[in-house]
């Protein structure tokens, strides 16, 4: 039996290029799929702005040999001395008149915000390059060794400062910032390359309460700002927040008394009104975005509140159910006395992240950083799941801290 042989000639590369066009025209045009992990980072960035920003900050506390404006409380001290009050409003109306007014004075840290301890000579403007150049180190290592690709800043001046922080990764980075009538607002920094579809930023003004109702001129806390990253049929949200300080903890420290949500101390009040806000939030991207973030500068051990033993009708000081955004008051007030609780309501479910590790060499305040996660998003991670705090680059004998607060990041699964 004769056997044919067939022979195949190479066709021409112009042919073989034609016939695969199609294939990779698909493959350019295929739907991008969304990371498989995605680094989280949020950072307090300790009263950071510019260069510029300090040195005007100096030259106008320097006229005022430097004063408070906050009334400090001597050691043993429950409330500050009238002495102290009245010395802290003669500062803060010294700092308006030679910063031009209220208006531009709020858009000027303290003179107290920079300073070490009492006695210590002012900082200097290399002192103030020194924090900058920390913080960048700092930023540089979320990004290099840890791979972060979204990071939630909170106390700094603007977009442009966060720009000046991301360094050599600029480029790569894109920044927006919450409008706000004080020099502490907070930004987000993500990697282009995580979304294909342009990012959405928006702000959460409803958090912007004022630190008094009843005065029409009185300021206003921090917003909060929204993020989201999407790609065909997802979507990942996050919100940035950095709420009230000073109604920190139910369990009492040395330095601090234990303070529930509805304690008549101010703080806890203005924080108080950052609860219902805050609920209409959650509900809203629960429904448009089921997989979300929540994360920053909390000002409350919401971890001590979670592990502490709180029944249903003990969230609220008038035994309501927790389910759903608290009725408030004509000033904003809400019967809600834990956060955690409130929040974690039962009409939704939401897991924060455990501390899984402190690095070597940080310092600075415990337990108010946090990372939350929605219910569809923290379904999504592996067993285990933990985020770390990480030191902040410091030069020896540096004269104004990088920051008082760790970076605290995850890595999660999407």
């Amino acid at each position: 039996m004769k056997t044919t042989r067939l022979s195949f000639m190479p066709l021409p590369f112009a042919l073989l290029l034609a016939l695969s066009a199609p294939a990779v025209h698909a493959a350019a045009n295929a739907p991008a799929a969304p990371p498989a992990r995605i680094g989280v980072a949020s950072f307090n960035l300790a009263w950071a702005g510019s260069q510029q920003d300090f040195d005007q900050h100096a030259a106008v506390c320097k006229a005022v040999s430097w004063c408070d404006t906050r009334p400090r409380r001597l050691p043993g001290q429950a409330t500050p001395s009238e002495e102290a009050v009245q010395a802290a409003r003669q500062c803060a109306a010294d700092t308006e008149r030679l910063a031009g007014g209220p208006a531009l004075a709020a858009m000027m840290p303290p003179c107290s915000a920079y300073q070490g301890r009492r006695g210590s000579p002012p900082p200097t403007s290399q002192d103030y390059a020194a924090k900058l150049a920390g913080l960048q180190a700092t930023v540089a290592q979320l990004i290099e060794g840890q791979g972060v690709g979204v990071i939630a800043f909170q106390e700094v001046r603007s977009a442009a400062v966060v720009r000046t922080l991301l360094g050599r990764h600029a480029d790569r980075f894109s920044v927006c910032d919450a409008t706000h009538d004080g020099f502490q607002t907070v930004a987000f920094a993500w990697e282009r390359s995580l979304s294909p579809e342009p990012a959405v930023c928006s702000v959460e003004h409803g958090l912007a309460v004022s630190d008094n109702p009843g005065d029409p001129e009185a300021r206003k806390v921090r917003p909060g700002l929204a993020l989201e990253l999407q790609w065909p049929g997802r979507r990942l949200s996050f919100l940035n927040v950095h709420l009230k300080s000073s109604c920190a903890n139910i369990v009492p420290t040395p330095a601090f008394q234990a303070r529930l949500l509805d304690d008549p101390a101010p703080a806890c009040q203005v924080l108080n009104r950052q609860v219902a806000p805050l609920e209409r939030w959650l509900d809203s991207v629960a429904q448009r975005s089921p997989e979300f973030v929540l994360l920053g500068d909390f000002n409350r051990r919401i971890d001590e509140e979670e592990k502490a033993a709180i029944k249903p009708e003990q969230v609220r000081s008038d035994g309501s159910s927790p389910a759903g955004v608290p009725t408030q008051d004509a000033t904003g007030k809400v019967t809600s006395r834990y956060l955690w609780q409130e929040l974690n309501d039962g009409t939704r479910s939401l897991t924060q992240v455990p501390l899984a590790g402190v690095d070597q060499g940080c310092r600075g305040f415990t337990g108010l950083d946090h990372i939350v996660l929605s219910d569809a998003l923290a379904k999504r991670q592996p067993a285990g799941l933990g985020s770390r705090k990480t030191p902040v680059v410091q030069a020896p004998n540096q004269r104004i801290e990088t920051s008082d607060h760790c970076p605290r990041s995850v890595t999660l699964s999407f």
